[in-house]
């Protein structure tokens, strides 16, 4: 596609929370919402719920007394329970210092509601067309479990990224036993837990890598490069997001891309235009002069470089 063309609206750009916004979420509610008691525990959705037993009213009196993130998953730890979310693509968090009085409408825009003696959040998701425009696809999910572990998602996740023991001798080997592109792996949360489309945009621009370079084929100094863009990358993030309310989230996020989403716009290192890749409902943005000799991309379906 060329250089100049923008992104069609609804593809997945920055708007999706990935390892630094869930982890400022985290830090956010460990500072607001941990040693208050659950008073209220609404939903507005059946859908959003992905447990049943035990029941989200098994939450009501009982203290919040931890918050944390593992990979894209925020989890409260509330009076021995824990509340787990996934926000998935378009769901989000909004705090609020006070709730409103009236209770959380059935099929209405809040999915999910916890009070905390006064204030509280809601969980809020917007709808993304599928496939020929249709289907609405809401993804958001909310499981309450005895151990963060019962939660398939968590008990499948891969290395932490900003967790000392990644090292570039773990980035190596997963590298190594990989068949696929590099893009696909930095993404894939059973190797690396918490990166998405956006921060492997913007790890891989940083480490100048190709996102259709076979993992495996990577040197040894590239991936020392790629480990230190993932690190430097995602770090960079949580410090620039940490502190901010969760309504600031998102606008901090997009400001601090330099390739993702920021398609016909000039390369921030060479001034080359970032181009974009589309396929499905997602979308990925590089530069053909910092990472790929100068050659525009082909479609991903066809896994290879236009000649």
């Amino acid at each position: 596609m060329t250089g100049g063309a923008r992104p069609p609206q609804g593809r997945q750009t920055a708007r999706v929370p990935e390892l630094p916004e869930v982890e400022a979420l985290s830090r956010f509610l460990g500072e607001r919402a941990v040693g208050r008691p659950v008073s209220r525990v609404e939903v507005g959705s059946v859908a959003v719920m992905k447990t049943f037993d035990p029941s989200p009213e098994s939450l009501l009196g009982l203290h919040v007394e931890g918050a944390e993130r593992r990979g894209k998953f925020l989890v409260l730890d509330v009076g021995g329970f824990a509340l787990v979310v996934h926000l998935a693509r378009l769901g989000w968090l909004q705090w609020k210092d006070e709730l409103p009085a009236a209770r959380v409408r059935l099929g209405g825009p809040v999915a999910f509601r916890v009070g905390l003696d006064g204030p509280g959040f809601d969980l809020t998701e917007g709808g993304a067309k599928g496939r020929g425009g249709a289907a609405t696809q809401k993804r958001l999910a909310v499981y309450l479990v005895r151990s963060p572990q019962e939660v398939p998602g968590i008990a499948r996740l891969g290395v932490d990224p900003l967790d000392p023991a990644f090292t570039v001798e773990v980035l190596a080997g997963l590298l190594g036993g990989s068949r696929g592109q590099v893009k696909g792996l930095l993404t894939d949360q059973s190797v690396l837990a918490g990166v998405g489309n956006a921060y492997s945009d913007e790890a891989l621009w940083q480490a100048r890598l190709s996102p259709y370079k076979p993992a495996a084929n990577l040197t040894a100094q590239e991936i020392e490069q790629l480990h230190d863009a993932i690190v430097t990358t995602l770090s960079d993030a949580v410090r620039r997001s940490s502190g901010l309310a969760s309504s600031a989230l998102k606008a901090e996020k997009k400001s601090g891309l330099a390739v993702h989403g920021r398609t016909g716009q000039p390369c921030p290192r060479c001034g080359d235009t970032v181009r974009e890749v589309s396929f499905a409902d997602k979308a990925f943005q590089y530069c053909a002069t910092c990472q790929t000799g100068g050659k525009p991309l082909a479609d991903r379906r066809l896994s290879r470089l236009l000649k």
